[in-house]
């Protein structure tokens, strides 16, 4: 029995890193066959030629895109997933558990548990699975790593409320194209989502109790972790935005703020119908909310978006895992050796 809890999870790991592999393929190829005739070539090509046909094909596409937009699409992807680590700082700083746990172990973490869930979806599964494996090593209980999985979630949440009401008041006739509302109602749900933001932190306020369901206890959020929320959670969404806006040409960019609701909306979407990266449902609604961009440059630019935001972090984390699990094996028979 315990050489099985030994092997279990780095199997399970492996199998995570084998359908992240086939995402990442499966993806590329996506973006690759948007035309007939490409689509044909890649279904009668194999493995090696296929990946040749899919880097010409990208590396066209890219091609338009101005240096300056990929520098600054970069920095705004380092700046969202800095924000994605200070999710997990101050879920363990609501935990009172963030003694020897370094910044750089919480940012890798959190880096391969988002490159994962945002690409394989199901996020409080897979995600929830690294966080599980990291954290445990770290000394947290499963109960602890829950909380810290939803508080995580809720931040993410409430960035997304906090920043669409912003929106819907500021540029309320974004959501017209898909659904009739009048400025004035669009500008209520706007008013109504950021009161929701400031209930949320008057409940703090008042130290509300905890929920207790037997052995365990969920308390309110304090003061201290709601502020950091306020300016985490928003700082994620505004770099994931940022990618696509920096990647839109300038002449017929609609501005920063569209480009945000569009992308808060698409998003949303997304996770909502589980849709890995939002493939499909993220085109749609920015041609729709955004019908003067022509549709060529709206998916070179959702394209940047999926290699910088998904799909290179994707990569990257492959490796982490495996050299994660790697060390895990090595545990028992020397328990001094460090997780990474």
């Amino acid at each position: 029995m315990k050489r099985f809890k030994d092997w279990f999870w780095p199997i399970v790991g492996l199998l995570a890193v084998i359908l992240s592999l086939k995402v990442l393929y499966d993806k590329l190829r996506g973006e690759a066959a948007t035309d007939a005739a490409t689509k044909a070539l890649l279904d009668n090509a194999g493995v090696l030629e296929s990946l040749a046909i899919i880097s010409r094909v990208i590396g066209q596409k890219l091609a338009v895109i101005p240096m300056q937009g990929y520098l600054l699409a970069a920095a705004a992807t380092l700046f969202a997933y800095w924000a994605l680590a200070w999710y997990d700082r101050i879920a363990l700083i609501h935990l009172n558990r963030t003694k020897g746990i370094s910044w750089l172990y919480i940012t890798i973490c959190s880096f391969t548990t988002y490159a994962i869930s945002h690409n394989i979806g199901a996020s409080v599964f897979s995600g929830g699975m690294v966080r599980y494996r990291a954290y445990t090593a770290k000394g947290l209980s499963a109960p602890e790593v829950a909380v810290l999985v939803a508080l995580c979630s809720f931040t993410f949440g409430f960035g997304t409320i906090l920043l669409g009401g912003l929106v819907l008041l500021y540029e309320p006739e974004i959501v017209q194209p898909l659904l009739p509302l009048s400025p004035l109602m669009t500008r209520l749900i706007g008013f109504g989502m950021l009161a929701f933001c400031l209930l949320y932190t008057i409940g703090s306020w008042l130290q509300l109790k905890p929920l207790v369901i037997r052995n365990f206890k969920l308390e309110y959020p304090g003061l201290h972790i709601v502020w950091r929320q306020w300016i985490a959670a928003p700082m994620e969404l505004l770099g994931a935005a940022g990618i696509i806006y920096f990647a839109l040409p300038g002449e017929s960019n609609p501005g920063f703020m569209i480009v945000l609701g569009a992308f808060l909306l698409s998003f949303s979407a997304g996770l909502l119908v589980q849709a890995p990266g939002g493939i499909g449902v993220m085109e749609v609604i920015f041609l729709k909310v955004m019908p003067g961009m022509p549709a060529t440059e709206v998916f070179a630019a959702l394209l940047v978006w999926r290699l910088l935001y998904l799909l290179i972090p994707l990569a990257i984390s492959i490796p982490v895992v495996l050299a994660f699990e790697k060390s895990q094996l090595r545990q028992p028979a020397d328990d001094t050796t460090p997780a990474p």
